[in-house]
């Protein structure tokens, strides 16, 4: 068998995992990325609108600033976020984007004189000024007081992603794709390396490291409708879960994306409603500026599904073979504007549509899209429970995002958190003594080719992995999608125990030699519906409803008993629910809470008195 050495391994290769990388590589440490797939296939080059950073070159951004952007992260997040953290993300944004325009990202730039922008399906002039021409442009995104999204077309993080990629073969970095790590090393102290397992051979492999990062995205995949990639399936968070000391935080708060395009749930940005797009109903008539009058569709993302979702349960969706919708217009932008600033958005639509949004509108609806949870860290990216265990990005609930997260302040988290955490690795690096014990690592080997051959042996049974997977996605899209009761909720925890049981009882129809999809699916499995339990078990425990958790039963934002974190642990293996903790939402109070300005919510006061 095989074992690899490095100072830094990395789970995951897309921005956040390679920026942190090069850090390390700039600090003079060997790193290694770890990906399902090739580097440039990461689920961040999917990411279309743009990143949010308090630059202020255009005439609609004068005045910003990193105060300004700080404020409208904290009240995106509807005061669940770390205020300290937001602090850090938001003076460090602009400095950088404008890193990432030197080592080779073509930003959008300003281009002086008269120019007319859309809002509201209205048209407008501006005037950008000649001593701004050339610098980073930006757009607005929703929930933002400012237009400060810096973007390259809609193909921003792809072109990131190609430009982060560069640098890291630049300085050295190593990325080993199609591998895909299945269990930490740990002593339940330290974390010193992982279990891996090469997808080409179905080999395991042992990656041994002196810190190891969790960069691999979301979990999406945990729900049957989502615009994250097949990859997004939660497996490196499995491994925390597994653990038994690594708590995940905030999993209940899980986002819904309100424009996934009907049937494939595939994205169409946010910057198609920031470029002055409008959401119609099935009379082809605006209804977000009658429930949301100042922001409209650029509302935050939480609240622009909820009134998507209460609208269409009002009767004004549009009935078609594949559920309910509304459509998004951007016809009025124009055939220049949709094939140059929107060009992905345009041949999505053709190529997945067959609708041509040029003269067409498009079919749209709430689709989970981010998880605000993820492994539990503190400001500088370690996380919780294991020493030498660091996370960042979507992986992480670092916690700048709260309840909600402000479109484009996510892409720009990837690499303002990977710069923060990866500059704090390679302090630790530079002190750190690592002792690789040799039964701990052949135990932890031992323990995965067990699981792989019970699973091949049908030693535990002889479930179905994909039947088993659909009863998970099937309870969470019931109970703990847009709206959430405490009915709901009950029978959704109740049947995703029934499906724990069942995930422990999955055998294979294959030899799971080899490339083999099914043993993938299957090493997971039972790790997925622990964390389908977190969200929906956090999410039942929470009486209240803030961001994009949505009590119908307990609207009102509760200040007084809620301005917490959830911390969610699986303490012993055989266990059928998590274990529940909280911790202070934020230590570092800059903003106290009060009304988000937009999304009509009761709120009580931390202030007053409990009944």
């Amino acid at each position: 068998m095989q074992t690899i050495y490095t100072d830094l391994l990395v789970v995951g290769a897309g921005l956040a995992g390679e920026r942190a990388a090069v850090e390390a590589a700039d600090a003079g440490f060997s790193a290694i990325c770890l990906s399902l797939v090739p580097a440039r296939r990461s689920h961040s080059s999917a990411a279309q609108g743009g990143m949010q950073a308090s630059l202020g070159n255009s005439v609609m951004g004068e005045g910003d600033g990193p105060d300004v952007h700080f404020a409208d992260t904290v009240k995106g997040s509807d005061w669940g976020c770390d205020q300290e953290v937001a602090r850090l993300f938001a003076d460090a944004a602009p400095i950088e984007m404008r890193r990432l325009a030197h080592w080779g990202v073509p930003w959008n730039r300003v281009v002086p004189g008269k120019s007319i922008y859309y809002k509201g399906g209205k048209q407008f002039e501006k005037v950008e000024k000649e001593d701004r021409e050339g610098l980073i442009m930006a757009r607005s995104f929703g929930g933002t007081a400012k237009w400060r999204t810096c973007y390259t077309s809609d193909g921003t993080g792809h072109a990131v992603m190609c430009t982060m990629d560069n640098r890291c073969a630049q300085m050295g970095v190593e990325v080993h794709d199609k591998t895909e790590a299945i269990a930490l090393i740990h002593d339940r102290e330290t974390c010193s390396g992982v279990v891996a397992r090469c997808l080409r051979t179905g080999e395991l492999r042992v990656y041994l490291a002196r810190a190891v990062m969790i960069a691999a995205g979301g979990f999406g995949r945990i729900y049957p409708n989502t615009t994250n990639a097949v990859i997004c399936d939660g497996g490196a968070h499995t491994m925390c879960v597994e653990s038994g000391v690594v708590p995940l935080g905030n999993m209940e708060a899980v986002q819904f994306h309100p424009t996934g395009i009907v049937p494939t749930d595939i994205l169409v940005t946010e910057g198609c409603r920031g470029d002055g797009g409008t959401l119609l109903d099935v009379n082809e008539k605006r209804f977000m500026d009658v429930y949301e009058p100042e922001k409209a569709e650029l509302a935050s993302r939480d609240v622009v599904s909820r009134w998507m979702t209460h609208h269409m349960r009002e009767g004004h969706g549009v009935k078609s073979p594949y559920g309910e919708h509304l459509w998004l217009d951007i016809r009025h932008l124009g055939e220049e504007h949709i094939t140059g600033k929107l060009r992905e958005v345009y041949e999505i639509c053709t190529s997945f549509l067959g609708v041509d949004p040029i003269h067409q509108l498009i079919p749209v609806r709430p689709t989970q899209h981010y998880s605000m949870g993820g492994v539990r860290t503190n400001r500088d990216g370690a996380a919780y429970g294991l020493k030498g265990l660091f996370s960042a990005g979507e992986a992480a609930c670092w916690d700048m995002h709260g309840f909600n997260r402000l479109g484009g302040n996510s892409l720009a988290e990837t690499v303002v958190a990977g710069g923060i955490v990866g500059r704090k690795i390679a302090e630790y690096l530079k002190g750190c003594e690592t002792i690789f014990k040799t039964a701990l690592i052949n135990d932890a080997v031992s323990r995965q080719q067990a699981r792989i051959d019970a699973l091949v042996s049908c030693a535990n049974g002889s479930e179905n992995v994909y039947k088993v997977r659909a009863a998970m996605q099937d309870a969470l899209n019931k109970g703990a999608n847009i709206f959430r009761t405490q009915q709901g909720l009950e029978e959704c925890v109740a049947s995703l125990q029934d499906t724990l049981v069942r995930a422990r009882n999955v055998g294979l129809r294959s030899d799971g030699k080899g490339v083999n999809p099914e043993l993938a699916a299957a090493l997971k499995l039972e790790g997925q519906v622990k964390l389908a339990l977190m969200v929906a078990y956090g999410a039942l425990m929470r009486t209240e409803s803030r961001g994009s958790h949505n009590r119908e039963d307990f609207q009102a934002r509760n200040d007084r008993d809620w301005l917490t974190r959830t911390l969610a642990y699986w303490k012993k293996p055989d266990d059928t629910l998590p274990t529940l903790e909280y911790e202070p939402a934020t230590i570092v109070v800059e903003i106290p809470p009060g009304d988000r300005g937009y999304g009509k919510s009761e709120i009580i006061s931390a202030d007053d008195k409990k009944e």
